[in-house]
């Protein structure tokens, strides 16, 4: 007798490509054992979790056996804790982790991924930008990399300026592009992040890799915020093929500040009826601590090994994508 999955046991990654992925990430392993960069493992589970809008964590039962685990998260990245190797005196140190986000399947994403993320004290966004060009081009073959700030690749592929052009102006151009508005109060930055799903990230890094960095302070999340003529947020975001493909920081350093975002995208959540998380103590005491200045970064392991294969989705580089596990 059979329950009708008999046909579903098979893995969805030719073999092949599993062979490749795991040359990908030994490629990855060398590059930052050359570097002397430490390998670090920190917890998928944890009692706080991030309270980025964008973000959906997963949370276990509240009934879980041991009392450590009730309600606590699937972590959607390992940042919180590695910041906390940081301002224990680490040095640089990256990780190849599982994360897990709510709500995220389709072509590119899986709800459990992983992710690759590493964290450069002393450093700044810019010279984090030169070794995340140096990883792609010895995993990838690429081109070096072309810079280009986010008011730039706004104007070179839509002719709106992001900080002036009015909403009307952005649900129009996001509507042009096959992406019109969906019903209920969209902020600024909703707008924003809909022209750039369709109208600029598709012709990012087509000839080779692009950076596209100096994002609206509104969308700083654990950036600092420069203080130009707008404020820009010192973050990065890079692109192969159109395909996102990291997000790197020049990390918030500051406790206080870090803990005044906590409390303004609870409010914000609250206000959108979304369900509140617990925010991270821990971090805001390491913080406090001492966070030594540093850049950091997290790119899309199964995302790159995509790309090393040619492979049009995330299901054939891996074994077994959430409808098969």
């Amino acid at each position: 007798m059979t329950d009708g999955t008999d046909a579903d046991w098979r893995p969805t990654a030719p073999l092949g490509n599993l062979r490749r992925r795991a040359e990908v990430v030994a490629k990855v392993r060398t590059f930052f054992a050359e570097r002397d960069v430490l390998e670090v493992e920190t917890p998928s589970l944890s009692t706080a979790t991030v309270t980025d809008l964008h973000l959906a964590s997963l949370r276990l039962a509240d009934d879980a056996a041991s009392a450590g685990l009730r309600g606590a998260y699937l972590q959607t990245s390992p940042e919180f804790h590695m910041k906390r190797l940081l301002a224990a005196g680490s040095g640089p140190i990256f990780q190849i982790a599982r994360a897990f986000r709510d709500g995220e399947s389709g072509r590119r994403h899986n709800p459990e991924f992983t992710i690759l993320e590493w964290y450069r004290p002393g450093w700044d966004h810019h010279r984090l930008m030169d070794e995340v060009g140096e990883l792609l081009s010895i995993v990838l073959g690429v081109a070096p990399a072309e810079r280009i700030t986010y008011r730039d690749a706004f104007q070179r592929h839509t002719g709106l300026d992001p900080f002036s052009a009015g909403d009307d102006d952005l649900e129009r151009c996001a509507a042009d592009h096959g992406m019109p508005p969906p019903r209920g109060e969209l902020s600024r930055d909703d707008r924003l992040h809909l022209v750039m799903s369709a109208a600029v990230e598709p012709e990012l890094g087509r000839t080779r890799p692009t950076f596209v960095y100096d994002y609206p302070a509104s969308q700083a999340a654990l950036a600092r915020i420069r203080d130009d003529e707008p404020p820009v947020a010192e973050r990065f975001e890079a692109y192969v093929g159109g395909v996102e493909l990291a997000n790197g920081y020049h990390e918030l350093v500051d406790a206080n500040e870090q803990a005044r975002r906590f409390v303004a995208d609870q409010r914000t959540r609250e206000r959108a009826g979304m369900r509140p998380v617990r925010p991270d103590g821990r971090l805001l005491a390491a913080l406090a601590h001492g966070l030594p200045p540093c850049a950091g970064v997290a790119l899309g392991l199964d995302r790159l090994v995509m790309l090393a294969c040619e492979a049009e989705s995330i299901d054939q580089v891996i074994a077994f994508p959430v409808d098969r596990a």
